[in-house]
C-alpha cells in the first residue's frame, strides 16, 4: 500500500506560502509510502524554464521543503515543458513534476513518469504486471462540481 496526493499548487505568491506548508503537514501525517504529484505551479531550478525572468525565492524554499523530507523526484520524459503562457513569444516552465519518499522508490525502483500531448503525467511504476496501455488514474473535472471539492 501507498499513497497518492495529488496536488495544484497555489497561483498567486500569497498563497505559495499556505500551499508549500500544507504540502509539509500532508507529508508529515502520513505513515504509509507516499507519492506527492500534480502541478506544483513552482519551478526548482532556471533550467526549467525557457528565459531568464525568473524569481529564486519560492524555487529555493521549495527545494529546501523536498530535501528536508527526503523526497525525490522521479525524472519525466516525454516534454521539456509542461506549461506555456499564451504571448506571441511565449514563456516555457516545467511545473508539474511527481515526488515520491525513499520508501515508495524502495518499492518500485524502476518507475517513470512521461508527459505526453496534453500534459497529463503517466505513472508506470515498472511492475511487470502493469499494463501500459491504460492509464492508472484519471481525473474527471466533472468531480469539481461536487460538493466535497467546494472551498
Amino acid at each position: 500500500m501507498w499513497v497518492l496526493v495529488a496536488v495544484y499548487g497555489a497561483t498567486q505568491p500569497e498563497f505559495k506560502e499556505e500551499f508549500l506548508t500544507e504540502l509539509v503537514r500532508a507529508y508529515n501525517v502520513e505513515k504509509l509510502p507516499i507519492m506527492v504529484g500534480g502541478d506544483f505551479i513552482i519551478m526548482r531550478n532556471l533550467v526549467k524554464k525557457n528565459n531568464d525572468n525568473f524569481d529564486g525565492k519560492w524555487p529555493f524554499l521549495f527545494n529546501a521543503i523536498i530535501d528536508s523530507l527526503d523526497l525525490r523526484e522521479i525524472e519525466m520524459s516525454g516534454r521539456k515543458y509542461t506549461w506555456a503562457n499564451s504571448l506571441r513569444v511565449p514563456t516555457y516552465e516545467r511545473l508539474d513534476r511527481v515526488l515520491v519518499s525513499t520508501e515508495w522508490e524502495q518499492k518500485f525502483p524502476m518507475a517513470i513518469v512521461v508527459a505526453s500531448d496534453h500534459t497529463p503525467l503517466l505513472l508506470n511504476t515498472g511492475d511487470k504486471g502493469q499494463s501500459t496501455s491504460q492509464p492508472l488514474f484519471r481525473f474527471e473535472l466533472g468531480w469539481l462540481l461536487r460538493k466535497i471539492f467546494s472551498i
